[in-house]
């Protein structure tokens, strides 16, 4: 499922003293499988964005189309256009209500009017795809880790099995383990299922080693949109923007400022480590 964004805008409270616009002439296209990472400074506008494509706003001008079908028009049926695009909010555990584990993802299935052997079906199979024990089911979510409890609410989502996932800030508040957890249950969506994922953060961390493509926003508008090791290049742009790199692609930066001749789009740990086991075995050449 494809999503098409053209000459998108946004204004918040129009006609007021405190008007203000959140999107200017956005344009954007995502295929099906892509995995996109979409990072800005607070104000920078993704938040809004994320939300035109579930169809939680509408635009003030412009147009997006889910799969061909322009949400904004009349006759579209909203309610089945969220099914197929899942939202995961920031701190999503906040919005565990249920009883027990499997009452609580099987809350969108139930509204949807399936029946109950699809609902468990569809309950089990979303668990198991976050590696939620089945010995949970009959807990309570609010007696879960702060990862679990994360993968308890993105299950929410998977239930409703949709063809995109945005998340947004999924790794927010969470431990080095939980954060790990998280990202690489998002992983598995994308490798096993073809799942288009759209993945908000502000950890350029966890951009650098999940994403295939990057977009960056600045004041409403798209300042870049490419492979990561490209975008991640322009550190002084993302600077000014009030961003950051991945911390090593500074050591990248000193070790060359050393003399050292470390690649510049290097990004991830896993890339550094290779690098300094093939500059101690003396691969690498160093200028005075």
């Amino acid at each position: 499922m494809s999503i098409k964004i053209d000459r998108l805008n946004h204004i918040y409270s129009v006609g007021t003293p405190f008007e203000k616009k959140a999107l200017n002439e956005v344009s954007l296209n995502i295929e099906k499988g892509e995995y996109v990472g979409l990072i800005g400074h607070t104000g920078s506008g993704k938040s809004t964005l994320i939300q035109h494509i579930n169809g939680l706003l509408k635009p003030t001008a412009g147009r997006v189309e889910v799969n061909g079908v322009d949400i904004s028009d009349r006759g579209v049926r909203i309610k089945e256009i969220r099914q197929k695009v899942g939202l995961v909010f920031q701190y999503p555990e906040h919005q565990l209500f249920e009883m027990t584990v499997f009452k609580d993802v099987a809350f969108g299935p139930v509204n949807m009017g399936l029946g109950e052997d699809e609902i468990r079906r569809r309950v089990e199979e979303a668990l198991t795809i976050v590696d939620i024990d089945k010995t949970l089911y009959d807990a309570s979510p609010f007696e879960l880790s702060g990862g679990q409890k994360r993968r308890v609410a993105i299950a929410g989502v998977l239930a409703m099995q949709p063809d995109i996932l945005i998340l947004d800030e999924p790794t927010a508040g969470l431990d080095p383990r939980g954060r790990d957890e998280i990202l690489n249950e998002v992983d598995k969506l994308h490798d096993q299922l073809d799942m288009t994922v759209v993945l908000v953060s502000h950890s350029m961390e966890d951009i650098a080693n999940h994403v295939n493509r990057l977009i960056v926003m600045d004041k409403g508008e798209i300042r870049f949109d490419g492979v990561p090791k490209d975008v991640f290049k322009k550190h002084r742009e993302l600077e000014e923007m009030g961003l950051a790199v991945p911390q090593v692609t500074y050591l990248a930066k000193a070790l060359r400022e050393k003399g050292i001749d470390a690649p510049e789009d290097m990004i991830t740990i896993k890339e550094a480590v290779r690098f300094i086991a093939q500059y101690i075995d003396g691969k690498v050449k160093k200028h005075d």
